[in-house]
């Protein structure tokens, strides 16, 4: 039943993280399933398609050099356009709190030819990176899994300094037919993102119109 269930950060991109007493969380994520189970959904041809991989970071604005942040990157599917955009003196810290998938997405890297995806085991609460210096966070249908999404953002903006941007692709959560619709904790919408990521210390600057059921959106941090 829906009251039982505690949600977490998702690691795939957005899958659920059930929880529950005395049960180790690295046995209950992704809904208990393995990620080898959840790669082949995630790799479909037909949600890969639907993606936009290439239009999505070409519109982020991603500069050779660039030190970003692949929140919830699940197989990697985004990671290694990203670490292309940021070139060979760029960095992609690709962030998971299921380590099943780090092995995945440092394979992916080598099948697209890209040396510059780091690997990186986050926390529910934190994602903990390993530097802070960060030039642009990415969420791709992550933070509608988050349970305290507030805190999240807080958490992840320690990292980005002034003038740092975090993007965010998420669906619409109060339109007719969004997904999740029988599971109203998991619908958020884009004003309820602007305010976290205002308190956060992030201004809106950008909105993208590339997708029918999502908003792609861009945050810039105050000085």
């Amino acid at each position: 039943m829906l009251r039982s269930v505690n949600l977490r950060l998702l690691a795939p991109l957005g899958l659920l993280a059930l929880s529950a007493p005395m049960v180790p969380v690295a046995a209950l994520q992704i809904g208990g399933r393995p990620a080898e189970e959840w790669a082949v959904v995630l790799e479909s041809g037909r949600r890969l398609g639907s993606l936009e991989i290439d239009a999505v970071v070409s519109r982020m604005g991603i500069r050779p050099g660039d030190v970003v942040a692949d929140v919830g990157a699940g197989t990697g599917v985004f990671s290694v356009s990203l670490a292309r955009a940021t070139g060979p003196t760029g960095t992609v810290l690709a962030v998971e709190v299921d380590a099943g998938f780090l092995p995945m997405i440092a394979q992916k890297g080598v099948d697209g030819g890209v040396e510059n995806i780091q690997t990186v085991l986050g926390e529910f609460t934190d994602p903990k990176l390993p530097r802070r210096d960060l030039d642009v966070a990415f969420f791709h249908d992550v933070i509608h899994h988050i349970e305290g999404r507030q805190a999240y953002l807080q958490a992840t903006a320690q990292y980005l300094g002034p003038g740092s941007r975090v993007v965010v692709v998420d669906y619409h959560g109060d339109r007719p037919g969004a997904p999740h619709s029988g599971q109203p904790e998991m619908l958020i919408t884009l004003r309820q993102v602007r305010e976290w990521m205002s308190v956060a210390g992030f201004d809106l600057t950008q909105e993208f119109d590339l997708f029918d059921d999502k908003f792609f959106v861009v945050f810039t941090k105050r000085d």
